[in-house]
């Protein structure tokens, strides 16, 4: 399926009478605009038609829901039927994502990694809705009280992962489908007791919204394997976040690639 193929397939879900289609060729990009509300939302087509390769349909299906619950919420937002008491938690995105809404206000964030960055979301069952500083000044709420509400929901979330074994390495795979499998690499407990588990080097991939990878890379090969499963999920991500995994050490996140430089550097010196 090509990109106009699949959009046309999208206008007899989400009809032109209700919404304006913008296609960007150049960064496979689809505006789409609610025409009543006046508000759109960006949607990158290459994933979506990735999708569509293994899941046909379903994964169209999947996108007009997504595309419906969030006008949804922002119809709840306009008339003011949003609840600041709802459960808020934090999400990964990448550090190349806008700081700012479509409306030019700025979005509650906290720096991560150089490749990653914290946004807060406020939970509204089917979707979520990004905070920002205009929402938390209507409410009277401050940051550090949403950083702490938010630290507290995704400790409570469910961990469950599914494991498997590579080449001799073993990977664990936390997708839970409740929009916030990356956001479990703030858990620090989480993450303390995977590396009870682990035997070789633990690396944390979180390449989109919807899955977190945790490796025991235990030989050179694992590192290529690593590389190759996090571009696919990059690739086929509906928010796709970075394809750069870390290495986890002593509570701190080091990029691969800068483990990488200074090993070459520390066998050199050894010479």
């Amino acid at each position: 399926m090509k990109a106009q193929e699949l959009i046309q397939l999208m206008k007899t879900k989400l009809s032109e009478d209700t919404f304006l289609y913008e296609f960007n060729r150049e960064t496979n990009k689809l505006r789409l605009t609610h025409k009543a509300l006046n508000k759109g939302i960006d949607i990158s087509i290459p994933p979506i038609l990735a999708k569509v390769e293994t899941k046909k349909e379903l994964a169209v299906e999947e996108v007009v829901y997504t595309i419906h619950q969030t006008f949804q919420a922002m119809e709840k937002e306009i008339s003011g039927d949003i609840d600041p008491s709802s459960s808020v938690y934090p999400v990964i995105r990448s550090s190349s994502f806008p700081e700012k809404s479509n409306e030019g206000n700025r979005f509650v964030t906290k720096e991560h990694t150089a490749e990653t960055r914290i946004y807060y979301a406020l939970d509204l069952g089917k979707t979520y809705r990004l905070l920002d500083e205009k929402m938390l000044q209507s409410w009277g709420i401050r940051e550090t009280e949403i950083r702490e509400r938010a630290l507290f929901q995704v400790r409570n979330l469910v961990n469950n992962f599914k494991k498997d074994e590579v080449a001799g390495n073993v990977f664990y795979f936390f997708n839970n489908n409740d929009g916030y499998d990356a956001s479990r690499i703030l858990n620090e407990s989480l993450l303390k007791d995977m590396k009870k588990l682990i035997v070789g080097d633990m690396t944390i991939s979180v390449p989109h919204q919807d899955v977190m990878i945790i490796g025991d890379i235990r030989n050179e090969t694992g590192y290529d394997v690593l590389a190759q499963m996090t571009m696919h999920f990059f690739t086929v991500g509906t928010v796709p976040i970075t394809s750069l995994s870390f290495i986890y050490e002593n509570g701190d996140l080091e990029p691969i690639f800068i483990m990488a430089k200074n090993r070459v550097a520390k066998e050199k010196e050894e010479k």
